[in-house]
């Protein structure tokens, strides 16, 4: 199934390039757009980290899955959301998974477009100037998720402090 999509990252991004692009967002060098993911094991419940790209397209931002279904991405499916970091900022987001692969095809191109340099790799020989059957062919591989800001839990009155209507 071209939705199960996965590529195992090798020794050097496991060991060396991961950890330096995560120590770097952590200490509030953004590599590129790199933020620090952290989503909520959806077994374990402990926080898990990876870092991330995020992409923002006119307002809206995106986090995209280069390797396909990850643990991040079962993870934020499970969890809903998580926080991106970028030194001691910390954002909490909701994520909204999207489904309809010519709604990821815009996303996609961006993607490639901002980070091919670095993940081109990945697309299966798309480049950024793919065409949409090229970009359609190809979404169902790609898990994109937008990123919206969580909303606070709201502010009720606990029942014993209401205060009865005049």
């Amino acid at each position: 199934m071209a939705g199960d999509r996965y590529l195992r990252p090798g020794w050097f991004t496991r060991h060396i390039f991961n950890g330096a692009v995560a120590g770097l967002t952590r200490l509030g060098i953004s590599v590129a757009g790199s933020r620090e993911l952290r989503v909520r094991g959806r077994t374990s419940g402990e926080w898990r980290t990876v870092p991330v790209n995020l992409l923002t397209i006119d307002r809206s931002r995106y986090l995209v899955a280069p390797r396909g279904t990850t643990q991040w991405v079962r993870n934020i499916r499970a969890a809903g959301g998580g926080e991106l970091r970028v030194g001691r900022r910390i954002e909490a987001f909701s994520a909204r998974e999207l489904t309809d692969d010519s709604a990821k095809a815009p996303v996609l191109r961006e993607y490639v477009r901002r980070w091919g340099w670095e993940l081109g790799s990945f697309f299966e020989g798309v480049g950024k100037d793919a065409t949409d059957d090229d970009l359609a062919r190809i979404a169902p591989g790609f898990p994109v998720f937008e990123v919206r800001p969580a909303v606070p839990p709201s502010k009720t009155v606990p029942p014993s402090k209401t205060v009865p209507p005049p």
